[in-house]
């Protein structure tokens, strides 16, 4: 059976930075927006990849499953009651930093008996809660080969507050306009510092990874529809699916909407920052700047994807 252009893709590419380094595990970063079938390709890389001929060490785990406990979750949207964007899990600022970076290192000294973390997003009506520790999770056997997280936002650096000043102004407002959006489930635009703020802790988890792949939606040439209407239109997709299948149950095309929107600052905002890092420009009376550059530069992958999830073309950086 042929695998998905995506998936042999993908493979390829991991494969080839494994001959590159004789370090192990490799670690990959897989970025992807809602929808566009990255948890599925992930799935289908891992299965490929530890089977014949290649039999590698494959452990994927999900940015989703770093999530905060439900207690932390509701403490989070208790200490900024006005900000939509934490109101729920999801965005920057709602997730165990300092859980994922132990993650990271275990896998990086191979430590024995390490237990992946779980978030079942069901319980507490959906709000959903981490599950405990007790030996009944994935546990990693190492020697590893290859480590994979994937999630919306992986790799999505700070901007500086000249940058974002910039956006806000202009490209912001365009999709705004073109997506329909309402202040009061996207934020304001105190709202969205505070998550650029919140995103300055993950930087140090984006620096253990050595490649990247991200899953860009790509619109006609010509479009005057926003890409990022393709996630809309991905994530009714999932969901009519699974509602087909359980009786109904799930949220109507409206909450879709609603649920989707509030992804989208983090897409024009942050995700430049998977090519160009964190730069603050120097004060204009000295010459020092601050920069955190992505390590994968040079060694990473991008495929492109139609509204259909075709490949329809890839590209290194």
């Amino acid at each position: 059976m042929a695998l998905p252009p995506a998936v042999q893709h993908i493979s390829n590419h991991i494969l080839g930075q494994l001959s590159k380094s004789a370090v192990r595990p490799l670690l990959v970063a897989l970025q992807g927006p809602q929808g566009s079938g990255k948890s599925f390709l992930t799935d289908l890389v891992r299965t490929y990849l530890s089977g014949p001929p290649h039999t590698l060490n494959v452990v994927v785990l999900s940015i989703d499953d770093l999530y905060l406990t439900h207690d932390g979750l509701v403490s989070l949207s208790q200490r900024f009651p006005n900000n939509p964007l934490w109101r729920g899990r999801g965005q920057p600022g709602t997730h165990d930093v300092e859980l994922g970076l132990k993650i990271l290192m275990s896998l990086k000294e191979e430590r024995k008996g390490l237990e992946l973390p779980r978030f079942d997003k069901s319980l507490f009506n959906g709000e959903g809660d981490r599950l405990p520790s007790d030996g009944t999770g994935t546990i990693v056997h190492p020697p590893v080969d290859v480590f994979i997280m994937e999630g919306w936002f992986i790799g999505f650096y700070p901007i500086n507050s000249q940058e974002l000043e910039t956006k806000w102004e202009g490209i912001w407002a365009e999709e705004r306009r073109l997506l329909d959006l309402d202040e009061t489930v996207v934020g304001s635009k105190e709202d969205i510092i505070a998550v650029n703020e919140a995103l300055k802790g993950y930087v140090d988890m984006w620096a253990f990874f050595d490649t990247f792949i991200k899953l860009e939606a790509t619109s006609s040439p010509g479009s005057s529809i926003s890409s990022l209407s393709m996630i809309y239109k991905w994530r009714l997709e999932q969901e009519q699916y699974m509602k087909a299948r359980n009786g109904g149950k799930g949220m109507s095309d409206a909450a879709v909407k609603l649920f989707v929107d509030r992804y989208i600052p983090g897409y024009v905002f942050f995700a430049d920052g998977i090519f160009k890092g964190y730069i603050v420009p120097s004060d204009g009376k000295t010459m020092s700047r601050t920069a955190a550059y992505p390590q994968w530069l040079g060694r990473s992958l991008r495929v492109y994807i139609d509204e259909r999830r075709n490949v329809v073309g890839v590209e290194n950086f």
